[in-house]
């Protein structure tokens, strides 16, 4: 190792005015060692450098075009019109298309079912929810009892068979929609053809007849009997029927047996104005069979209150003779709609 020691002396001289100062010291450097430094191993701990590699960025594959599904047009089904028929009630109606009360007032805004009429023709829907399904059983209601009277058979001259009949009201309330057949029997009482239909008379009060009359335009040859029953008969919405007419002054005129004619006049003696008036004119022969009927508008279809018309009809009946006849008249009210206030 190199040691170098220094000893300095110095002298400073200082002249001043009249004064001359003269300072000497030594300046030593103590000892002062500057010693070379040994070199010493590196001892650093070497680092670990992080050097970043980009990855490329992914390549999107596109997936394969699938093309949008093409729509397929629902189509609509055909509407069916069904014209109201005379006697005919929504029950009636609904049950032969297999459809809800409520379907068909619904698809026709019907609010109260006694402003339909005769010969009006409404939609019957016949989408799923409207058709009765097994889901939604709707039993079709037991027809309420009527009394049957003896059948009339009488052939037509174009080889056709007539059976005309009257069915009477047993009960206690107004009926309405009834339909009635009549089935012809073999000897094994087999069905050898059948007919129905709705009698003459819209609403048949209690105690009150109505006749009918069914047309077989290709009858068996011969049948031994045959069954007569209802199919339908419903309580009737009397609101929707005007039950103060009367008929009056029923004149009855032969030719020869062949021909009838029923006249008369029938009377308003309600409160309101009828509409829709119409005459039922029924004949019958000894045994209390309906031989011949006819439904016929008289000579005004509206009457009003304390008033009256006139009507006249010809009749030829099947069979006769002729000994009694009994004619009745039918109406509508005009239903009133109250404004919203």
């Amino acid at each position: 190792m190199l040691k170098i020691a220094y000893l300095r002396t110095m002298v400073i001289s200082i002249a001043l005015p009249g004064l001359v100062l003269v300072l000497a010291f030594s300046l030593a450097a103590c000892g002062q060692v500057i010693t070379k430094p040994t070199p010493v191993p590196s001892t650093t701990t070497p680092t670990a450098t992080l050097t970043f590699t980009p990855t490329a960025a992914a390549t999107a594959t596109p997936a394969p075009y699938t093309p949008e599904p093409t729509a397929t047009p629902t189509l609509s089904p055909t509407p069916v019109i069904h014209t109201i028929a005379s006697g005919e009630t929504l029950i009636a109606i609904a049950s032969r298309y297999g459809v809800s009360v409520a379907a068909i007032q619904e698809a026709n805004g019907i609010v109260d079912a006694r402003l339909l009429r005769v010969n009006q023709e409404i939609v019957i829907p016949i989408d799923d929810e409207s058709l009765l399904t097994a889901g939604t059983p709707t039993p079709a209601p037991t027809p309420l009892p009527l009394e049957f009277g003896k059948v009339y058979f009488g052939n037509d001259e174009r080889g056709g068979l007539w059976a005309l009949g009257d069915v009477t009201n047993p009960g206690t309330e107004p009926l309405e929609g009834i339909r009635v057949s009549v089935t012809l029997l073999d000897d094994a009482n087999q069905p050898l053809a059948e007919r129905e239909s709705l009698i003459v008379n819209d609403l048949l009060e209690p105690g009150e007849a109505s006749p009918f009359g069914l047309f077989f335009s290709d009858p068996p040859e011969q049948f031994t009997s045959y069954l007569a029953q209802t199919i339908s008969a419903y309580p009737a919405q009397v609101g929707f029927y005007y039950r103060g007419l009367v008929v009056e002054d029923i004149d009855i005129d032969s030719e020869r047996y062949f021909t009838y004619r029923v006249s008369g006049t029938v009377q308003n003696i309600g409160p309101e104005r009828a509409v829709e008036v119409t005459i039922i004119a029924t004949l019958y022969d000894a045994l209390g069979q309906v031989v011949g009927y006819r439904k016929i508008e008289p000579e005004h279809s509206v009457v009003l209150p304390g008033g009256e018309t006139a009507f006249s009809t010809e009749i030829i009946p099947v069979g006769g003779p002729v000994v009694s006849t009994h004619v009745s008249a039918e109406g509508h009210r005009i239903s009133v709609v109250t404004p919203d206030p």
